[in-house]
């Protein structure tokens, strides 16, 4: 019995599992960035004299909360793309 095949497929279902579960790290900046806006704005709208302080400040923190999703979608794609060759180049 020929195992490569077998093998070739886990390693492709193991970049496929490991994909999906990378691509769902976009939610948590989403809700994150949703919660620092929602926040800002109502901070704004006690005092509205420090709108410039607030919103840099949230830009920033939106900036930084969004580097883990983008983490999480290259981890992905090179998943997708990059480990499926690279498994089949070592199992032959």
């Amino acid at each position: 019995m020929d195992f490569t095949v077998l093998a070739k497929g886990i390693a492709l279902a193991g970049c496929a599992i490991g994909a999906g579960c990378a691509l769902i790290s976009g939610i948590g900046p989403g809700i994150g960035e949703g919660n620092a806006v929602a926040k800002a704005l109502e901070a704004i709208g006690r005092q509205p004299e420090c709108k410039g302080d607030v919103t840099s400040t949230m830009l920033l923190g939106c900036a930084i909360a969004e580097t883990t999703g983008i983490y999480g979608f290259v981890t992905g794609l090179l998943l997708i793309f990059v480990a499926p060759n690279m498994f089949m180049g070592m199992l032959g």
